[in-house]
């Protein structure tokens, strides 16, 4: 009994000692190299670039006063239609204390200069019924006095218009600001109460409203100068707009710009597209961000693969195809239109089986 026990610590002990190796030669081995494959497919390829950007309106027509002033009523809000020639604002006017002055000194040189053209006309007719004086005289004095009404009366003009922006002589008062086109408005940036400055050639005066025509919408925007070259008027635009998530709009490209801008480092162009009318379609604001899609290429119904199946040495493409069970030789493939994931392969077998990068797994 004496002699079992040791002879059974010493077994386990070697038994110990071959598991412990065995476990340590498992772990050390290499496990079997797996290559996947994969098959070409039909699928349609499209080759697009993306040019972001803005929805429009086509023109955004700034109204501006005539006359300087206060804002005394607004008879819109943004959103309301409006049509050429309605009443957007009333000013009232604050009057130039020496344009005021200046007005009245005029009147009242005009005054005189009329009362004494009157007295001189009723002398020299009193003469001509006399028989005194010549009719020709007479309508030299009748013209004069004639010329003397009309400076009275637009001295009185001027000084009415200062005060009030209308006298009897104008069609409509200077302090009205009507649209001057049809269109909703976008925007009144003034306030009741808030001074404005009329538009003249030193000033383009204060906007007392935006209005634009919002049938008439467009997409600006810009895409990178590795892509413009590509891009011909006339091309078809796929608009996604944020604010409308899974509705998109349909535009035709008609504007590349001739000259690039840098943003950030790089050269842009702008681009134009006009929006295809929606009948049934979400309301398009002003301002909405969007992307356009632009398909610069397609292939409909072709044989390829995904481009992390190709390898490249030198100028050369090729795949490796299987012609065994995990045996592969290499082919050299023929490569059409790729969109940067898929690409369009050309003599090749739809059945045939792609070697897919090399991956380690369990046996």
């Amino acid at each position: 009994m004496k002699k079992i026990v040791p002879i059974l610590i010493i077994a386990l002990i070697l038994g110990g000692f071959a598991w412990t190796l065995q476990f340590l030669y498992e772990r050390s081995r290499a496990p079997d190299i797996v290559h996947e494959t994969e098959s070409p497919a039909v699928t349609d390829i499209v080759r697009k670039t993306v040019a972001t950007g803005a929805i429009v309106p086509r023109e955004e027509i700034d109204i501006k006063p005539r006359v300087s002033g206060v804002i005394a009523e607004l008879h819109v809000e943004p959103g309301h239609i409006v049509k050429k020639g309605d009443l957007i604002a009333k000013i009232k006017l604050i009057p130039n204390v020496v344009n005021l002055n200046q007005a009245e000194s005029s009147r009242r040189s005009a005054q005189i200069a009329f009362n004494l053209a009157k007295a001189e006309f009723d002398r020299l007719e009193d003469l001509h019924d006399q028989r005194v004086l010549s009719r020709e005289e007479l309508e030299r004095s009748r013209s004069t006095l004639s010329l003397r009404r009309e400076e009275l009366q637009a001295a009185q003009s001027n000084i009415q218009l200062l005060k009030e922006g209308a006298s009897g002589r104008t069609d409509r008062a200077s302090t009205e600001v009507t649209s001057t086109v049809d269109g909703m408005v976008l925007a009144l940036p003034v306030k009741v109460g808030g001074s404005v400055i009329e538009s003249n050639t030193f000033n383009d005066g204060t906007t007392i409203a935006t209005v634009a025509d919002m049938g008439d919408m467009i997409f600006l925007g810009k895409v990178d100068e590795s892509d413009v070259g590509k891009l011909r008027e006339g091309m078809q635009l796929h608009i996604k707009v944020g604010a409308l998530e899974d509705q998109p709009i349909a535009g035709k490209l008609e504007y590349i710009a001739p000259k690039g801008v840098t943003r950030e480092g790089a050269i842009e162009f702008e681009i134009r597209a006009a929006i295809e009318p929606q009948k049934d379609g979400p309301l398009i604001r002003a301002g909405y961000s969007a992307n356009a899609d632009i398909v610069l290429d397609r292939r409909d119904k072709v044989l390829a693969i995904p481009e992390n199946l190709l390898q490249f040495e030198g100028d050369s493409s090729f795949i490796e195809v299987e012609v065994g069970p995990q045996q592969f030789e290499r082919r050299s493939v023929e490569l059409g239109l790729s969109d940067g994931i898929k690409v369009e392969v050309r003599g090749l077998a739809a059945d045939t089986r792609i070697k897919r990068p090399e991956r380690r797994g369990a046996v």
